[in-house]
């Protein structure tokens, strides 16, 4: 049975996700003290989160940010705020998923199964660690980690599902389908979506001083250029 901790203010909806979640067999967690969220989730250690933008204290984006610090589990935005800024400054921050209300318990249902079967299911890594190696530059799946020689740095996990693919498919083209039925499974995302997290990888490669290593192919997708193994 997983545990899923809702972060919302509002009681009523809050009511309503814990009944419909309930009949399905999950653990439910409400959060009611805003400024505890933190010390609920360490006790709790939920498979999945819910989580609203608007709340007292601090806001969702800030607890997201915190969560990740010390977890990968999948976090799922649950809010009234329908803007793409709200949703890019939510996977921004580490966010899995977005959705608006007034949202279909199908739907919410439906993203919530996809992400457990990732994250600790059918799709989950299997045991053993994997890794892939292109040019010097290893990505460790089960730890989340990119290295470079002497450098090192953490993915979320799409991210590291983001490299792998690059990374398996080296140097051939990824198309912009491939990625997205990759990380996201049979959910409907925005291609934007795609566009923050190749944003995100970029950034993350600059960082080890792999400035340009993801290439965007106009018409095709994306290639991952091992231009340092020829310096």
């Amino acid at each position: 049975m997983s545990t899923i901790m809702i972060v919302e203010d509002d009681p009523k909806i809050n009511q309503l996700l814990q009944s419909q979640l309930e009949k399905y067999g999950y653990n439910i967690v409400n959060v009611e003290q805003f400024d505890r969220v933190m010390t609920v989730f360490s006790e709790v250690r939920p498979e999945l989160v819910l989580l609203d933008v608007n709340l007292p204290k601090f806001d969702g984006f800030y607890w997201c940010r915190q969560m990740r610090r010390v977890s990968n589990c999948p976090i799922l935005f649950i809010s009234a705020r329908e803007s793409k800024m709200d949703q890019v400054m939510a996977l921004e921050n580490g966010a899995d998923d977005y959705i608006t209300k007034p949202f279909d318990y199908d739907v919410v249902l439906a993203k919530i199964r996809s992400q457990l079967r990732r994250a600790y299911g059918m799709y989950a890594p299997q045991e053993g660690e994997r890794t892939v190696e292109v040019a010097g530059l290893k990505l460790f799946m089960e730890r989340m980690e990119l290295c470079l020689d002497e450098a090192r740095i953490e993915l979320s996990k799409k991210e590291a599902l983001l490299l792998e693919s690059l990374m398996n498919q080296y140097p051939r083209v990824v198309s912009r389908e491939r990625l997205l039925e990759k990380l996201w499974d049979e959910q409907f995302v925005d291609e934007n979506t795609l566009n923050v997290y190749i944003t995100r990888v970029r950034g993350k490669l600059k960082d080890i001083g792999l400035d340009g290593a993801v290439e965007t192919v106009r018409g095709a997708g994306y290639r991952l250029k091992a231009y340092w193994e020829e310096v």
